[in-house]
């Protein structure tokens, strides 16, 4: 039987572009051979497309793996890779495509478009459901409307003031549109808001003022899947962020693979089975509101009162070998090359169910 020909999109221009190669190494480790033919295409800080032998390994230049300049057609003729090689352009028609990218070009819908308008079948959210839920104050209100909690929150727009009189302290300031904790700040005085604010901007020109909520700090892995009786969500097991200080930032240590300054993640969650029942439907009620397909990784705040809190969703969470999406199906028996034949199973077979309403 012909292996499947799979492109793994990975890097990108976003802060989150060393997080991305990271998960591309990660997966590359796990993904079968005797199924997949993998083509890898990594996308430089700077925006360029080189066709190369793999996102390498961890403390090497992928760039110097044998690279070539490549591009995705939005030629849906060629369903596919055109590769220069040797002062011409080679035809690598595709099966799908596994945009292992994190943030701004990767989870907002622009890359989506792109493969939209190829006509390749893709893993992950479309552009609706991936631009919806990378803009966290859009997302809050979907989910409001749904009848999810989430924070109290404030939009500040680019060069907008807000009265810093006006907020009830503590509060978490954020770029609206970005992620891994990038330009985040948890300020508990009226007078660290303009330097929070300006720093939330050097990531997105929409910052988010939120209220903090008072609670533990647990997660859902959601994938999507498809069997005989139609779509299915498999949840992974439930995990819980412990924190001696600040706020969660693994991406951001000089050695993350090591473990974080701040925190731990135990997977399972120390709650309760109730608990972790209701996170679960949480997430799912969250996916299915915010219309995510084929995977995510729902954050959310259990209280103390019993509530579950929305925080944010990752259309493509990382998947680096410390990364939580990863560790929490593996707690419920599900290792990284299951996720991954599933992920790309649905992504070639499960479009049709869900057009349809099968969800």
């Amino acid at each position: 039987m012909d292996r499947l020909k799979v492109a793994i999109l990975f890097g990108g221009c976003s802060e989150e572009h060393p997080i991305s190669v990271k998960s591309a190494q990660e997966i590359a480790k796990h993904l079968d051979i005797e199924k997949y033919e993998p083509f890898y295409i990594g996308i430089t800080k700077s925006g360029a497309w080189k066709f190369c032998d793999g996102p390498g390994e961890i403390g090497k230049n992928w760039e110097n793996n044998n690279c070539r300049p490549a591009m995705l057609s939005p030629d849906r003729s060629v369903h596919g890779l055109l590769v220069l090689e040797e002062g011409q352009y080679k035809t690598i028609r595709l099966d799908v495509v596994l945009p292992v990218l994190h943030g701004k070009l990767g989870e907002d819908g622009a890359i989506q478009g792109l493969l939209e308008l190829s006509g390749i079948p893709y893993v992950g959210c479309d552009i609706q459901s991936s631009a919806l839920c990378m803009d966290k104050s859009l997302a809050y209100l979907v989910a409001r409307n749904a009848g999810i909690p989430t924070p109290n929150f404030w939009i500040v727009t680019a060069n907008e003031d807000i009265d810093a009189d006006q907020l009830p302290y503590p509060v978490v300031v954020k770029p609206a549109r970005s992620g891994s904790s990038f330009g985040v700040s948890k300020i508990s005085r009226k007078e660290e808001l303009l330097s929070a604010v300006e720093t939330a901007r050097q990531y997105d020109s929409k910052v988010l003022i939120e209220e903090v909520v008072v609670g533990s700090e647990v997660g859902c892995a959601i994938l999507e899947s498809k069997d005989g009786s139609g779509l299915d969500l498999i949840v992974g097991e439930v995990d819980q962020i412990r924190l001696s200080h600040g706020f969660f930032r693994i991406h951001q240590e000089n050695n993350p693979e090591s473990g974080s300054a701040n925190s731990t993640v135990i997977v399972p969650a120390d709650i309760s089975a109730e608990a972790r029942w209701l996170v679960q439907q949480t997430a799912k009620a969250i996916y299915r509101a915010l219309g995510c397909r084929g995977l995510a990784r729902v954050d959310t705040f259990l209280t103390e009162d019993g509530k579950v809190v929305l925080n944010e969703v990752n259309t493509f969470p990382g998947m680096t070998s410390y990364s939580r999406y990863p560790r929490m199906m593996a707690g419920a028996g599900r290792p990284l090359a299951e996720v991954i034949d599933r992920m790309v199973s649905f992504a070639l077979n499960g479009k049709d169910d869900e057009r349809a309403g099968h969800r």
